[in-house]
């Protein structure tokens, strides 16, 4: 699915207002001077307040990605766009939800 593609300067939380750490292994493509964001990225989260019941603190600790741009790559690996999916996960491996991406790039987009 076509959209804006990811970079550095995005900005991604997890479903519960953790913000990730949007980091990449990307050196060849960028957009509006950021590296652009790769499948194969898996970003970091701080500050997750999730908590189970009765009190079990399970924050989400990575966001691992899908649905890459098909078109758009960078050594064989799609670079991330607005419809990207990233499933937020805790130290325990469950997905805990979808990332929430707030902001982009505008200037380039990518299938």
């Amino acid at each position: 699915m076509p959209g804006y593609i990811l970079t550095t300067m995005s900005q991604v939380m997890c479903t519960h207002g953790g913000t990730a750490v949007l980091t990449t292994a990307n050196t060849m493509i960028k957009v509006d001077h950021a590296p652009a964001l790769l499948e194969t990225d898996i970003h970091s989260v701080v500050g997750c307040p999730f908590t189970v019941l009765p009190s079990k603190p399970q924050p989400c600790i990575r966001i691992e990605w899908t649905m890459g741009a098909t078109m758009c790559k960078s050594n064989g690996t799609g670079v991330l766009t607005q419809s990207s999916i990233g499933k937020c996960i805790s130290a325990e491996g469950a997905v805990q939800g979808l990332a929430v991406i707030l902001q982009t790039q505008v200037k380039a987009k990518a299938t």
